[in-house]
């Protein structure tokens, strides 16, 4: 795309775009005419393969007229010939109590045409849901899901879509991206899967924030090497870098069609005390009291498209914010523990102002044209403003290549900072998202004994190469701390909290170009306030006790100390210490006598999980992380990367003489997305292997004509893996 797979340099069509970019360069010389030639009919044989390779054969496809081409309709390589997508409905239902969320997600795969179908959908959920429930309702039948080893819950899945059973799998891409797969919808029919999860809700700056994301936005896909036999149904395929490539990256909703996949939601809000404010940042509400000082929050309308991430916010009455929370489960003889608390705002020792280095990093990518470059501007904007006397900055904007402003950072001076203006409202978006030569760049350089080195990275993460980026946070962080903003309707979650954790900051979400003065005034609290550093939990002598996580971050202004803890028995209080500038600070929490609370075991097993998975990043054997987290989750019923839950009815529905098609629900671009920023001018469709070996072939060409005019220099930069 030109913001997401044409730089990638061999992704289906897009990669044209450049290739023809470059038919000017080379139109010197006797090879001009030739290689044009080339480029066209390459571009025939890439477009009619494209066309011709969408179809699957054993189905009839649909005969109407073109302007009858409507709703969720694919085109075949046939003029006047459509095949039918399964449509989907939403339903959210969350419960909040105190700081913990219980959500049901219920989706409703409808099969509108003729035939049977199996129906693939791609779907987020929060980063640090905990996955744990999966029911398939056929009419009055209602099945019961199984946690099973990814393998096993596939090879079950596959066998009885084969035998005509109606079933369906939950399996999980990244932690907060899914795939849910329903087989065997019979012409008419509708099934529906029930997910359930639990998470625990962010509090900060004095305000709570339940967040529900609604879709994908379509990520950049780096690599230099395609993998063959990678299944899946998405637009770009499996690459060296991005081996699941295929899997996150589902058909995108094109230009001039309806948006798709309505959401309806509901929110039971049980917050434990007395409101101040309640919000929804980016969809109309209506509130309603319910019985016990509860609220119920539906959206207007009664459902949404789902093309933005839905955040509800709300704040505590005056001085009626809790300083100290404490949950517990037991199962068995273990008890399990989610505790809360607020570091005190008194008291605290600031000390001389600490001289600052600031280094900003900007993604200019196509996803981030329209509204998104809008909003990252004036964020960088208001920045640069915040600078003082004894700062040093720079800036490096990301796309397809990195620039910085500076060959280093520089003194906040008037003229420097004029000139970092004038760069920052030029800043443009187009291009892939080369994301590991801006962070390279902008963590490699040493910073100065008496300067804090601050690094602050405002992106959409709309990027499948999670992990190469999280290991060159960690190996190049040094002392410098890493904040992430995410722009737009639908950041990549994952990214952006992770990539603050491995980074020792925090990160903020910009939604809304009215927002971003408020968050970035709340960033700016964290960045010129010292943070809580040096917190330890210590616990009554003799308790075994395993807290997640084990080594407690730097927390910054506003932020709460949230842990999960597993221990034997029962404890009579957890004893909090730390530091804030000179001085010491203490929190004694009761854990007897706490708030009973269904699920909290599940939250500490996810997080356990989580700090297993990152172990891989740091060179643990994968076959003993696999073993330690398919053991936890397995026990306590949980998606993960190597597990996954699957339902499967025990009647046969269709027979075997009976062809059914596959195909994928496809999901809207993001609200505020431009389509043409991320994905070109010409059309996208799925990537099959011929279309991987011509364009192959046509990349091959350009580069064996470039080298032969190398006297004139000429750079085209491909991602590395």
């Amino acid at each position: 795309m030109e913001g997401k797979t044409v730089v990638s340099g061999r992704q289906n069509v897009h990669g044209l775009r450049v290739l023809l970019d470059f038919s000017g360069l080379v139109a010197r010389g006797a090879l001009a005419g030739l290689v044009t030639c080339l480029v066209l009919v390459a571009a025939v044989l890439l477009f009619s393969a494209t066309a011709s390779a969408a179809v699957p054969a054993e189905e009839a496809p649909l005969r109407i007229g073109d302007a009858e081409a409507a709703g969720l309709l694919v085109k075949t390589g046939e003029p006047g010939l459509y095949r039918r997508l399964p449509a989907l409905a939403t339903d959210v239902d969350a419960r909040v109590s105190g700081i913990v969320a219980r959500t049901r997600v219920v989706q409703t795969f409808r099969n509108p045409g003729e035939g049977w179908l199996e129906g693939i959908y791609v779907f987020p959920l929060p980063e640090n849901a905990a996955v744990d429930r999966l029911k398939m309702r056929i009419g009055e039948r209602e099945i019961e899901g199984r946690v099973q080893e990814r393998e096993a819950a596939r090879s079950n899945y596959e066998q009885a879509k084969r035998e005509g059973r109606r079933t369906s799998l939950v399996e999980q891409e990244r932690p907060n991206l899914f795939t849910g797969s329903v087989a065997n919808i019979g012409p008419g029919e509708s099934i529906v899967i029930e997910i359930e999860y639990q998470q625990t809700l962010r509090y900060d700056q004095g305000a709570f924030r339940l967040r529900f994301p609604m879709v994908v936005g379509p990520r950049y896909v780096p690599g230099s090497v395609h993998i063959a036999g990678v299944s899946g149904s998405g637009w770009a395929p499996a690459t060296d870098a991005v081996p699941d490539a295929p899997r996150i990256t589902p058909p995108v909703i094109g230009p001039g069609h309806e948006p798709v996949n309505p959401v309806a939601l509901r929110v039971e809000l049980d917050s434990g005390f007395p409101l101040s404010t309640l919000r929804s940042a980016y969809h109309p509400v209506s509130v309603v009291a319910g019985a016990n000082g509860t609220r119920v929050v539906t959206l207007d309308g009664s459902a949404a498209y789902a093309d933005r991430d839905f955040e509800l916010e709300w704040t505590p009455a005056p001085n009626r914010a809790p300083q100290a929370a404490v949950f517990t489960e037991r199962r068995g003889s273990k008890t399990y523990a989610l505790m809360m608390v607020m570091p005190p705002e008194s008291g605290q020792v600031e000390g001389p102002r600490i001289p600052r280095e600031v280094i900003f990093v900007i993604d200019t990518s196509g996803s981030m044209m329209g509204e998104s470059i809008a909003q990252a501007r004036e964020a960088l904007l208001l920045a640069l403003d915040r600078l003082a006397d004894g700062d040093r900055f720079n800036i490096v904007e990301f796309n397809s290549r990195t620039t910085a402003l500076f060959e280093a950072a520089r003194p906040a001076d008037a003229q420097s900072l004029a000139r970092a203006r004038a760069f920052v409202r030029g800043l443009k978006a187009q291009g892939g998202t080369e994301m590991a030569d801006a962070l390279r760049f902008a963590l490699a350089r040493g910073r100065s004994p008496d300067a804090l080195r601050q690094v602050i990275f405002l992106t959409d993460g709309a990027v499948g190469n999670e992990d190469q980026l999280f290991g060159i946070i960690r190996e190049r962080l040094g002392d410098s701390r890493l904040f992430t903003i995410g722009i737009g309707s639908a950041p990549n979650g994952h990214f952006m909290t992770r990539a603050a954790q491995f980074g020792r900051g925090t990160f903020t979400y910009i939604g809304d170009a009215g927002e971003v003065r408020r968050r970035m005034d709340e960033l700016f609290t964290k960045l010129e306030k010292p943070a809580l550093s040096d917190v330890r939990i210590e616990w009554p002598a003799g308790t075994r006790v395993e807290t997640w996580p084990q080594r407690i971050p730097d927390l910054y202004h506003g932020e709460p100390l949230v842990v999960a803890a597993e221990f034997e028995g029962e404890a009579a209080q957890a004893v909090v210490t730390g530091r804030r500038g000179t001085e010491n600070w203490k929190a004694v929490l009761p854990v007897v006598n706490s708030h009973a609370r269904e699920g909290i075991a599940a939250l500490w097993a996810r997080r356990k999980i989580a700090a297993l998975m990152d172990d891989l990043r740091t060179g643990s054997s994968e076959e003993v992380i696999r073993g330690a987290v398919v053991a936890l989750a397995l026990e306590h019923r949980l998606v993960s990367r190597y597990t996954s839950l699957v339902a499967v009815d025990v009647t046969p529905a269709r027979a075997a003489s009976m062809p059914m098609h596959t195909a994928a629900v496809p999901t809207n671009l993001p609200h505020g997305w431009q389509y043409g920023g991320v994905f070109g001018e010409l059309p996208q469709t799925a990537t099959p292997g011929p279309l991987h070996i011509l364009a192959g072939a046509l990349a091959l060409i350009v580069a064996m004509v470039l080298w032969l005019f190398s006297r004139r220099r000429v750079v085209l930069r491909l991602p590395r893996a």
